[in-house]
């Protein structure tokens, strides 16, 4: 009798930490944290293999960094840099470059420039001029390099 009654309270507790409604698809009013917890007590022989591996992974209470206007460059940049070749598309795999990108993304970063003239503080103002800057003269040497090669020369 004592081993059940041990076994029932042996199991896990199951909270809704989603930040939409299930249903709805709405954000939620009230934080995770606020909301009353729905605890199941469930025997580790009927959990499937998913729902324990959703169990042992830690929730993240807090929410998503905010996406910046600089945090936005230095993702365009770092990708004209991974087209030149500059830097690898991930750890381990071979650098690759395709000029015809990089020369894009520098396009990208240019109308950039252009549309958001006079809506940007000073450092994006600076920052964006400092990326292009030096996107484009990486480029003009990268670009001299190829045509050097293709002909032949050192």
């Amino acid at each position: 009798m004592a081993e059940e009654e041990e076994e029932k309270g042996r199991g896990f507790r199951v909270e809704d930490r989603r930040r939409f409604s299930p249903t709805t698809g709405e954000p939620r009013t009230t934080g995770p944290s606020e909301q009353p917890a729905e605890s199941v007590p469930v025997k580790e022989a009927e959990t499937s293999h998913s729902s324990r591996v959703e169990a042992e992974q830690p929730a993240f209470s807090s929410s998503p960094a905010e996406l910046s206007f600089s945090s936005f460059l230095l993702g365009l940049s770092t990708q004209a840099l991974i087209y030149m070749g500059e830097v690898p598309q991930a750890p381990g795999h071979p650098v690759q470059t395709d000029l015809s990108a990089a020369q894009q993304m520098i396009d990208v970063l240019a109308l950039l420039q252009r549309k958001t003239k006079g809506n940007l503080d000073k450092n994006e103002e600076v920052m964006l001029e400092n990326v292009l800057f030096d996107l484009r003269m990486r480029y003009v040497d990268l670009a001299k390099k190829s045509r050097a090669t293709v002909r032949g020369e050192k």
